[in-house]
């Protein structure tokens, strides 16, 4: 199969996607948008570009990682510029943040393997930034997980989790025995309860289902994995009756209607425009986002559900499959086993925020407020997880 061939044929689909969603767009508005165009040709000749340079002084590697996230980012940038185009400029700069961050993994990082000497590093960071927002947080959406430094604004618990992957990976690469694994499930705990106290309740599901993916990958020991499964039961027990937030969000989860003008006023618009949307959507720009609270951010997926239909939504959970696929390739190839847990842990983590954000609008699961990978609106998600890709990318040019 020639992969450079289908590398840009995915890119020119892209680009065609892409000129007719702002085309569309700059037809809508009177007078016409030149804006929504010039923001077509920035975002194809990103792609292209890193594309380009990616294949030519980096040939080796698995390049559909840097494709589907490219894709992935297109679809984010397309909805936000629909929704309020200031959106669209914020993300497209944290695009470009993004892309060098990879590029400059790619070219700076030697041998991954070298870097599981720094275990503890990895631990105390991932400690101060669990712990950040808990002292110096500010709330937002219920939430208390944002850190400002004048007007700029990030959560900590997405850098944290990117040093968390690290600190298990070099944490569980040798196990031999239980007393192995007593420090890493003490460090999982903390950060899983300082989640709970900022009411993160998506990041400590999220920090869970990496943990147990990590460690079952590690010890491939069933029984380790069903004492995880308690033990977060008996936790979630606790919480719920601890905290008045968590007793909330079940209860609108199990039925949200009765309160659908106030608690679960979130969940109910979600709903009613994923409905409205229907198979084939309401066309891009004819829905009302405006009616869905955070529908730039935590309820993106409802806006492209209401306006580009139900199979767009199924196009994009396709597309996170690929990337996690993609990703999971470079753990199977992976030489050593720091990287082999790296890539298993990046790959866990893309995987589960799609899970648990698309589940919770959804209303399969609790609402829980974390952002769609590459798609929501968000400097601190899409420089982390080109952060993940970079580092999964070096681990598939190093792989057998």
């Amino acid at each position: 199969m020639d992969s450079l061939k289908d590398e840009k044929k995915l890119l020119r689909y892209t680009y065609f996607f892409c000129l007719i969603c702002f085309a569309n767009i700059s037809l809508l508005k009177d007078p016409f948008d030149v804006g929504a165009l010039v923001m077509f040709a920035v975002i194809c000749f990103l792609m292209g570009y890193s594309h380009f340079i990616l294949r030519k002084f980096f040939p080796d590697g698995d390049k559909y990682l840097l494709v589907f996230a490219c894709i992935l980012s297109s679809i984010g940038i397309v909805i936000l510029y629909r929704i309020n185009p200031s959106y669209a400029v914020r993300q497209i700069v944290w695009f470009i943040g993004g892309i060098a961050v990879f590029i400059l993994i790619v070219v700076l990082l030697p041998e991954l393997k070298k870097y599981d000497r720094y275990k503890y590093v990895y631990m105390v960071i991932c400690l101060l930034f669990m712990a950040m927002a808990t002292f110096k947080g500010t709330e937002k959406n219920g939430s208390r997980n944002w850190v400002y430094i004048g007007s700029l604004g990030f959560q900590p618990s997405e850098f944290g989790k990117i040093f968390l992957v690290a600190y298990l990976a070099a944490a569980l690469k040798e196990y031999e025995n239980f007393k192995q694994l007593i420090e890493p499930a003490f460090v999982v705990m903390v950060s899983l309860g300082f989640m709970v106290l900022q009411k993160d309740l998506g990041s400590a599901l999220l920090f869970f289902a990496i943990s147990v993916t990590m460690l079952y990958i590690a010890t491939a020991k069933k029984k380790y994995v069903l004492v995880c499964f308690i033990l977060f039961a008996v936790g979630a027990f606790i919480s719920y009756k601890m905290f008045g937030h968590v007793r909330l969000r079940v209860m609108i989860w199990e039925n949200p209607w009765p309160y659908k003008s106030n608690q679960s006023y979130q969940i109910v618009q979600s709903l009613y425009a994923i409905a409205w949307g229907g198979l084939f959507g309401t066309g891009l720009g004819l829905g009302y986002p405006q009616f869905v609270p955070v529908s730039e951010s935590d309820f993106i997926f409802s806006t492209i559900c209401e306006e580009m239909g139900a199979l767009m939504g199924y196009a994009i959970m396709i597309l996170y499959f690929l990337l996690f696929y993609r990703c999971m390739r470079a753990a199977v190839r992976a030489e050593d086993n720091f990287s082999r847990l790296l890539a298993v842990g990046y790959s866990a983590m893309i995987g589960a925020e799609v899970i648990i954000i698309v589940g919770g609008v959804t209303g399969m699961i609790p609402l829980t407020g974390i952002t769609l990978p590459l798609i929501s609106a968000g400097g601190s998600s899409m420089i982390m997880i080109f952060v993940a890709l970079g580092i999964l990318q070096k681990i598939s040019e190093g792989g057998r």
